[in-house]
Formats: C-alpha cells, structure tokens, sequence
C-alpha cells in the first residue's frame, strides 16, 4: 500500500457537518523524496524508499551522504519503505507531497513510537489495584504487586509474570483512521482521533 513519512505536530478540534466537535491529530506529511527504487529482479520484490526532514551533514554517515548524493537530495533524518502501490510510476529523486497520496475521507493506518514512560510499577504499568486496605499491618503495600509465585516448586517465577519495567517507547499502529481534511499548501494532515507519540516524533502514515 502506498504511503508517507510525516511528524506529528500536535491535537485540534474541527466542526463536522452536523456540528459537532470532532477531536483530531495533525500530522505534517511529507514531502518526501525517492531516494531508493526497489524491484523483484534485483532486490526479490517491489517497493519505494522514500526520505522525510532534512538533517546536517555532519550528524550523516558517509555512506548515506552517498546513497541521498545518488537521489541528488539532502541528508534526510528518516527513511522508509513503502509497497510500489502509486498512482504514477516514481524514479529517483522524485517529491512526494501529501496531495499525491491522501485525500478527504480516505482511510488510513499510522505507525508510531509511543511516549516513553520509564520503569514504572504494576498498577501503573499493568492496571494492578495493589493488596488492599490498611488493616492487619498493610501500612504500605497499597502499589505493591502481591503474592509472584510458588514456594518449595517451582522456586522460582515463571516467565511472562506481569511484574514492574520499562513502559512506553513501543512501536505502535492505529488501524482504520479517518482522514478529515487535508491543507496541501502546508503539507498537513488532519485524522480524527489520537495517534502515538509525542510532539514531533516521526509516523509513517499508509493508505
């Protein structure tokens, strides 16, 4: 399926048709250009590296100066490949805008990288509600996880136990999202609803 590299810039609200209130993430998509043709003879099967957001050469390997040099474009800060699904044929070096991929009342899938939230405990975590009341000495138990195992056999806690860790900073896909309006002269996207990730981290949006 065809699709764009955009960031998200932050939450908004638009009025419907019928009036009411409809919450959206806008996301600036594109442009984006062909830094890579991929097909079945020489790589075994079809696709499109596409490049999104400019970056300082010196924060560049040298070996992607090269590889964008060959796309006669700057160094990108993010690269992705896409299913060679467009409607026109693209060679290297094309820009691929927002316009060219997404319309008004398409429907679309966005990957993104969730918040990081750190080590945190199990009621956080995993949705525990902790050992109780205070009674019987229980001063201090109220977030803790309870009983984690057996004692004699097996000695130990199994694998998979819900226990306290690291939360957040997962990849994560929102299936099925509708797109609401789109402002090409702004390369900005407007989808109903939250997307993952903070201000400013990338997304890889797909038709």
């Amino acid at each position: 399926m065809p699709g764009i590299i955009g960031r998200k810039i932050g939450m908004t609200s638009i009025f419907g048709s019928d009036g009411k209130n409809i919450p959206c993430t806008v996301i600036e998509a594109g442009p984006c250009v062909v830094t890579q043709v991929l097909t079945e003879d020489k790589n075994g099967y079809a696709a499109v590296q596409l490049a999104y957001d400019d970056k300082k050469e010196k924060h560049t390997s040298a070996g992607l100066i090269g590889h964008f040099k060959k796309a006669n474009t700057t160094p990108k800060g993010k690269l992705a490949e896409f299913k060679n699904d467009f409607a026109k044929p693209l060679q290297l070096g094309d820009v691929i805008t927002v316009a060219d991929v997404l319309h008004e009342e398409d429907w679309i899938d966005v990957t993104g990288t969730s918040k990081g939230k750190g080590f945190q405990g199990v009621v956080k975590r995993h949705g525990f509600s902790g050992v109780g009341g205070q009674t019987h000495g229980q001063h201090n138990r109220l977030r803790a996880p309870g009983s984690m195992g057996a004692s004699s056999w097996p000695s130990r806690v199994f694998p998979g136990k819900r226990l306290p860790g690291r939360m957040g900073g997962d990849q994560v896909k929102m299936l099925n999202l509708k797109v609401l309006k789109v402002i090409p002269e702004n390369n900005l996207l407007l989808v109903k609803g939250s997307i993952p990730g903070a201000k400013g981290s990338y997304l890889l949006v797909e038709e």
